[in-house]
């Protein structure tokens, strides 16, 4: 009798929090795979309702508050951007543009791309939604893998409402913050994304046997499907289980399926989900070979330190060979040649590291790690030399470089031309050419009324577009985001996707 009642008492604030509308899909879980795929603008409408923290509908603001879309990481001082940068524009076109941003773009598009997601910058003057922009730039963090700088994002704002806190917490999961998470969650149960969720802290909290309760409750009130089932009961119970196989993964996995795996032994491959899961592949506890190719793709999406894949490719030596391990090999290969200072075997080991790097994508990140260390050695060799000056023209120090360059071909006299910022010689060719147009021409007049209007962030995503392709990109497009880049004083931008377009 005492159990049947405290199963009903349980009962009624469940079914009130956690019953999906009618036409919901059974499973609630799926929100990171969501926002990663879908364009931002609200909840979907097969989306269960969030449970209001206050018996209000009615959002205020005090006078003089900041509002959370103009919240940010990176002050004016550091970016170098107008407060009005968004300040004209529409949250909603905002949204659209830095939903398209490919997640592979060249690594200067990358890097501005990330600047205006966490610029500290007014937010725009017309919003009919003012958390709009805020969550768009969180969704795009996470969908680029930079969720270090989601989860700081998301705590300097304020997650205390139910749409950031699920963004917050399935942040947290990933990155292993889960107990502090779950001990917010405890703290303001109103914002609980799912009753899977609360089950989960249950569990961390050591309270197994209300865990398995509100698992029994749930599924007897249909909020948790058959396959929620079997996932927590798993991992509540896996003596239960012994013998038997693993529960099925989740389609689309989710950060909270992810973790349920992990803690039965079952961790997913992180290698084919989206970019934000890569970041649990970090931790030390899982393999070499995960750790590295985890840490490629985050660095090859700007949102990990290259000093954090060189000290995992300098880790141990290689046992294997072939991808990943003949990486790791050349890398530590010339690693030693430049901490022992000897040109000839910097000149024996350059080639094989910069073609490794370059196939994996990672030239950049090599340069900045290597290029102007490079530029100090003394190279004889005339092809080790060529590669030294190519690599230390796409790193930090391409202009120091430039300075001591004795380009042998038209080509690397061109890009150190552009790296100085002396006016273009002859172009080698094609797009050479709609480089030099963009360093001499005038920007087109779209963007530049768009800057003109207090817009300048849209015509920055609008330009990034135009050079989504790289180096395939329509020359046209190139010559208008370069002069474009150089006429709103960005030209550090300009010359690094100058040079980047031209050398990798």
């Amino acid at each position: 009798m005492r159990a049947s009642l405290l199963i009903l008492a349980l009962a009624t604030p469940l079914a009130a929090q956690e019953a999906p509308p009618q036409d919901a899909p059974a499973s609630v879980i799926p929100w990171l795979s969501d926002s990663l795929r879908s364009p931002p603008g609200g909840p979907r409408p097969d989306e269960p309702q969030a449970t209001p923290l206050t018996g209000s509908d009615i959002s205020v603001m005090a006078l003089g508050q900041t509002r959370r879309d103009a919240v940010g990481l990176l002050a004016r001082s550091v970016t170098g951007l107008p407060a009005d940068t968004f300040a004209g524009s529409t949250p909603e076109r905002l949204a659209d543009l830095i939903t398209r941003q490919p997640a592979d773009a060249l690594p200067a598009m990358q890097d501005l791309v990330l600047m205006l997601l966490l610029a500290e910058l007014d937010p725009p003057r017309a919003a009919a939604d003012s958390d709009l922009l805020f969550f768009t730039r969180i969704d795009a963090l996470l969908r680029f893998g930079a969720l270090d700088q989601a989860q700081a994002l998301l705590e300097r704002a304020g997650a205390t409402d139910r749409q950031a806190f699920k963004r917050w917490w399935d942040t947290s999961l990933l990155t292993g913050f889960d107990a502090r998470a779950c001990a917010a969650m405890t703290a303001n149960p109103g914002v609980a994304p799912t009753l899977p969720a609360r089950i989960f802290c249950l569990s961390r909290t050591g309270d197994w046997a209300a865990a398995m309760l509100s698992l029994d409750t749930g599924v007897a009130l249909g909020v948790i499907n058959e396959r929620e089932e079997m996932l927590l009961a798993h991992f509540l119970d896996p003596e239960l289980f012994e013998g038997e196989p693993p529960p099925i993964p989740p389609r689309p996995m989710t950060p909270l399926a992810f973790r349920l795996l992990d803690g039965i032994g079952e961790t997913p491959s992180t290698a084919s989900l989206p970019l934000a899961f890569a970041a649990a592949d970090l931790r030390p506890t899982m393999g070499w070979k995960a750790q590295i190719e985890a840490a490629e793709r985050l660095v090859r999406a700007r949102a990990l330190d290259p000093n954090r894949l060189l000290a995992l490719y300098t880790e141990r030596r290689p046992a294997a060979s072939g991808g990943v391990w003949d990486r790791a090999d050349a890398i530590q290969r010339l690693d030693a040649a430049l901490l022992g200072g000897d040109p000839a075997a910097v000149a024996a080991a350059l080639p094989s590291a910069f073609a490794e790097m370059l196939d994996a994508g990672l030239i950049v990140p090599f340069a900045t790690l290597y290029g102007e260390r490079l530029s100090r050695m003394p190279l004889s060799d005339p092809a080790a030399a060529e590669l030294a000056l190519r690599v230390g023209l796409l790193s930090p120090a391409a202009e120091t470089v430039a300075q001591k360059a004795n380009a042998a071909t038209p080509r690397d006299r061109f890009a150190a031309a552009i790296a100085l910022g002396d006016p273009p010689p002859a172009p080698p060719d094609a797009l050479a050419a709609a480089i030099a147009d963009g360093f001499t021409g005038a920007p087109p007049d779209k963007l530049t009324r768009l800057a003109a209007e207090a817009r300048l962030g849209e015509a920055l995503l609008e330009a990034a577009l135009l050079l989504s392709d790289g180096a395939a990109s329509d020359p046209q497009d190139i010559t208008d985001a370069l002069a474009f880049f150089r006429s709103v004083g960005l030209l550090d931008v300009a010359r690094r996707t100058a040079l980047q377009l031209m050398l990798t």
